[in-house]
């Protein structure tokens, strides 16, 4: 058996020492970087990310690209406070009409792919724009909160119900007290749950045989369509339930809270290519994708990085860990041919 080379051991293992590097710098120029709080606020930050990032795996597994998750995201939360403060409805209320809507959207751009023949990139960029304009103009572009002035003059009475807020600001006990974000279990939840579904169940393995040879597996007698149709159902939900988390943190509806939503989440997935040398979008490696974003922008933030400067980074490591995941395993694979 012929040992692994250097390049097969930096396809596998680079992105992974290249995180650990980033930890041990960072800690050695800011102690404070390896404290339980740091580590708490980095998976905080990354938890919506991170949730996103895996409804864009779901559809990448197909062979799709899902470009309206951000847009998706910021609907839900524009929703939930539209629920809650203009129509006075409550909690439970304002969660299951998000995750309806994030559904429906998500349909809608199956249906659009899939029926219609438009490809992935145009239908879910339109539905981006479409729902842009759609989450302003119910409040003329402004911002929602309790006792804001609507459009007729009136001011809005609702407030958020304690328990949605509990959704984005409830701590529980881990090691101390009160540490742990509950947004921080409902990452770890999902991204386990879609671990599970995509690596250990038959429609998961259908979906990577679907993104490997779509012909194929039409031959074979899946329904390709219902399945890709599926996936960007998943990505919509993933969305919302994001957008809802966003909402209960911030406890308003911010039109502009969203912005980065859409980068942040596909870097982290494109990244999980890399991740023990995948090669393919996978749960596993988008979670430590969106880990390593965050660890990024911790550690730049502790150094007082200039906020421009971050996304140029960003851009760069993604750039990075591309290359090695297509140009360097792709010379591998064809070597070993």
């Amino acid at each position: 058996m012929t040992p692994p080379s250097i390049t097969d051991l930096a396809i596998r293992y680079g992105f992974l020492v290249l995180m650990a590097g980033l930890i041990i710098v960072f800690s050695m120029l800011r102690p404070a970087f390896l404290s339980p709080q740091s580590a708490v606020f980095i998976l905080q930050s990354v938890a919506i990310t991170g949730i996103l990032a895996l409804g864009v795996t779901a559809t990448l597994v197909v062979d799709g690209f899902d470009l309206s998750i951000g847009a998706v995201a910021t609907s839900a939360l524009m929703l939930s406070a539209y629920v809650m403060v203009i129509w006075e409805m409550g909690a439970v209320a304002a969660v299951v009409l998000c995750l309806l809507m994030g559904a429906g959207v998500g349909l809608i751009n199956g249906l659009l792919i899939v029926k219609m023949r438009v490809p992935d990139l145009l239908a879910t960029l339109g539905m981006m724009f479409l729902l842009v304009g759609l989450q302003r103009i119910p409040t003329q572009g402004n911002s929602i909160s309790t006792g804001m002035v609507l459009p007729d003059g009136s001011a809005a009475e609702g407030t958020f119900a304690p328990g949605f807020l509990m959704l984005g600001r409830h701590r529980i006990d881990f090691v101390i007290e009160d540490l742990v974000p509950l947004s921080v279990v409902f990452l770890i939840v999902i991204a386990v749950l879609t671990w599970v579904f995509l690596e250990l169940t038959r429609h998961g393995r259908v979906m990577y045989a679907i993104g490997s040879n779509a012909q194929a597996a039409a031959l074979a007698g899946i329904n390709v369509g219902r399945y890709r149709i599926a996936a960007y159902m998943i990505s919509g939900v993933m969305a919302s339930i994001g957008g809802i988390l966003l909402a209960a943190r911030l406890g308003r509806g911010d039109v502009a809270s969203g912005n980065n939503l859409l980068l942040d989440s596909v870097a982290a997935a494109l990244i999980g290519f890399a991740v023990l040398g995948a090669a393919r979008p996978n749960a596993f490696g988008t979670a430590i994708g969106a880990l390593f974003v965050g660890i990024l922008l911790q550690g730049l933030t502790m150094l007082n990085a200039p906020y421009y400067t971050q996304d140029f980074i960003k851009g760069a490591v993604l750039v990075v860990a591309l290359v090695f995941t297509f140009a360097l395993s792709g010379r591998v694979g064809r070597a070993r041919a």
